[in-house]
């Protein structure tokens, strides 16, 4: 009986620390991430990705671009929500300079990766879409040089002229990040 009633307490302590721990390092699903001054926003990092078949592709190619660079996994449900969304951001700003780049940390390999960014459809307003922008692979090193990340998915705005002017760490707000990308296409 004693060991059944320490198993119980420890239980209960250990569902106890994970639910603090939780809320102590929750985002709000409507959590608004800083918002910086493109006058004074720091720099977009100096950062090379790698795309699906193995090939450099430099942020600073995207430089007079604004650019949401999306940290995902394809495990991660909140990216799963965010997905659709990003579909139909692409779709609606693209033509006016405006691009976003899936940086996918899975472990797994490219294959992977690439098996799931082609078979995968998403309902955007009514409609079964597979992923429209560039899918790269990112690593620690890379998201070092972000800041770091504290989870997934994690996003960042970048203007034209090379400068972050958002983070948002976890869900996105639909409504919070089109009209910043709206704001920075008028610039």
């Amino acid at each position: 009986m004693k060991k059944v009633l320490l198993i119980i307490g420890t239980v209960a302590i250990l569902i106890g620390l994970t639910v603090y721990a939780d809320r102590a390092t929750r985002v709000s699903v409507n959590a608004k991430g800083p918002k910086l001054d493109t006058l004074t926003g720091p720099a977009a990092p100096e950062v090379t990705f790698k795309d699906l078949d193995g090939k450099d592709v430099p942020l600073n190619q995207y430089k007079g671009k604004v650019v949401l660079v999306n940290f995902w996994a394809t495990w991660c449900e909140p990216c799963q929500v965010e997905i659709p969304w990003l579909i139909e951001m692409q779709q609606k700003y693209s033509p006016k300079g405006f691009t976003i780049l899936g940086v996918d940390v899975d472990d797994e390999g490219n294959n992977v990766v690439s098996a799931y960014a082609a078979k995968e459809l998403f309902n955007v307003n009514g409609q079964k879409l597979p992923m429209n922008y560039p899918i790269l692979r990112g690593n620690d090193a890379v998201a070092d040089k972000f800041g770091g990340l504290l989870g997934y998915p994690t996003t960042f705005l970048i203007s034209r002229d090379g400068k972050i002017v958002q983070r948002v760490q976890g869900l996105i707000d639909y409504e919070e990040i089109t009209k910043a990308i709206e704001s920075e296409l008028a610039e």
